[in-house]
């Protein structure tokens, strides 16, 4: 789970809270701004400090759901690798 998801970016998010954004283009606790967009280059940390504890919580239950098998370092959600 430490490498599967990117942050959420928009204007309207709280910039002391990070957020996973999902592949739905809302965060993985459903929040959805205008232009909201998947960080290129920052990986969302569920065990950062900032880290949307709604966010977590979802991320935990979305990975106890994957085979073992795609639970790897390679095995990210990234919306930016399919843009």
């Amino acid at each position: 789970m430490e490498m599967r998801w990117d942050v959420a970016v928009a204007d309207g998010l709280p910039a002391d809270v990070s957020h996973a954004f999902g592949s739905s283009g809302k965060t993985l606790c459903g929040i959805q701004e205008a232009g909201m967009s998947p960080s290129f280059d920052q990986k969302w940390l569920p065990g950062r400090e900032n880290a949307c504890g709604s966010c977590r919580e979802l991320a935990c239950v979305i990975d106890d759901r994957w085979p073992r098998a795609m639970r790897g370092k390679d095995a990210r959600v990234s919306v930016a690798r399919q843009l």
